[in-house]
């Protein structure tokens, strides 16, 4: 999930925030909650250490399942029934499907993706370390802080016997840094089972969940041309990578940063050898959305300029691959903000909303009318990089956020929405 946050105060909504706000009373700390989160932590941190320490990246078959033995029996423990999904696709570990059935009304789905754009090898050379406020290592918060955490607020609800819900359905997926090829499908028919959609990405610093989020298109250009002799006959040859330059030009003007529409080169590659004029070259962008219309203009330009080219005889071929739509600004969205604020103020802390342009799940139960609530997860930064932490600070609140957000929503989920 790359991230880029734009941190915004909160509007508070009194309606949508529950009997306490709208009798103008902030609600006080749930003193029994608050006792649990604090006497998880040092098991929470255990368990983090234990995960993170566990390679997973993206395709990582082995290493996702190993974390998936971690995991599995702690949820079995909760009496939760586990359904292990294969992917749906090759080349990737099963999806994890935690259900458990109470006597109460709402059905809740929790998200959160065990999958890190590590590879092989990380661990060894960066394990987890916990300095001062912050613990480091491969996907410690993005996204395996989310999974401790989720585990966690199920053993608090566990422990005190609280029912008051009709499904709490946990999904860990194994492929969401690739857009969720492998679990598409499955999120899909959990979305329809549910109320109420939560997911477990890293908190917005310095501490906000996350209301709006873009979508996320892989725009690939690929240039066939013709290989030659780079040194005996170059003139024969229809080199595809100055074909690809004159490609990328075409595109400069587009933005690369900013809260709106956003496309990036992430990848390049052109030729074989350096003596041999390149065939083939080709290259990949991150496309980041807040409008589904925007892409279309993106891509548009881009498949007009492929029918132009500067070196005859080349052909260019435009492809996408949509990973996940945006999470646009919806009302149903912020009442479950005003939820979660109402309850951070129970602990003397403002919780900001913010939006970034990493796409997540949370986009495709809100295009089906489930509100969805996203950004639940210890609060974290420098993803996708080996700077990447957590903020300690927040571990204990965000899991007591969590446990209570669970709690209300079991006893009254939110009407669906009108999907955008």
């Amino acid at each position: 999930m790359m991230r880029r946050a734009a941190t915004g105060l909160a509007i508070l909504m009194l309606g949508a925030a529950g009997p306490a706000l709208s009798a103008g009373k902030l609600p006080a700390r749930d003193a029994k909650i608050w006792a649990a989160a604090e006497g998880a932590r040092a098991e929470q941190l255990k368990l983090l250490e234990q995960v993170v320490n566990l390679d997973s990246g993206t395709g990582d078959v082995e290493g996702g399942r190993r974390v998936a033995e971690v995991l599995i029996p702690r949820l079995k423990a909760l009496g939760m029934s586990i359904e292990t999904v294969k992917a749906e696709i090759d080349g990737l570990p099963e999806n994890i499907v935690a259900t458990q059935t109470g006597t109460g009304k709402g059905r809740i789905l929790i998200i959160a993706h065990l999958d890190t754009v590590f590879g092989p090898g990380t661990v060894a050379k960066w394990p987890f370390r916990i300095s001062g406020d912050r613990a480091t290592g491969p996907g410690v918060s993005d996204e395996k802080g989310g999974v401790v955490e989720a585990v966690y607020a199920l053993q608090i609800l566990h422990d005190l016997g609280f029912k008051d819900f009709k499904q709490i359905t946990l999904l860990i997926e194994s492929s969401e840094e690739r857009g969720s090829p492998g679990t598409r499908a499955l999120i899909d028919r959990l979305i329809k089972d549910a109320d109420v959609e939560l997911n477990m990405e890293p908190g917005d610093p310095p501490d906000a969940v996350t209301v709006w989020r873009k979508g996320s298109t892989v725009i690939g250009i690929s240039v066939k041309g013709r290989a030659a002799h780079a040194g005996v006959a170059p003139q024969d040859g229809r080199n595809a990578a100055e074909e690809l330059i004159h490609q990328l030009w075409a595109v400069e003007a587009f933005p690369k940063t900013g809260d709106g529409m956003t496309l990036n080169l992430t990848l390049l590659s052109a030729g074989a050898r350096n003596n041999i004029i390149p065939e083939d070259a080709s290259a990949t962008f991150s496309l980041r959305v807040r409008d589904k219309a925007d892409a279309e203009k993106v891509i548009g330009a881009m498949e007009t300029s492929a029918r132009t080219t500067a070196i005859p005889d080349t052909k260019v071929t435009v492809t996408r691959q949509t990973s996940f739509p945006p999470l646009p600004n919806n009302a149903g969205t912020d009442a479950l903000a005003a939820r979660a604020e109402a309850i951070y103020a129970g602990l003397g802390r403002t919780l900001g909303r913010a939006g970034n342009g990493g796409a997540s799940e949370s986009a495709l139960a809100a295009e089906a009318g489930v509100p969805a609530l996203d950004g639940l997860g210890p609060v974290g930064g420098d993803f996708h990089s080996e700077k990447e932490f957590l903020d300690l600070t927040t571990l204990t609140p965000r899991l007591y956020l969590l446990t209570k957000l669970i709690m209300e929503l079991g006893k009254a989920p939110p009407p669906r929405m009108t999907a955008p």
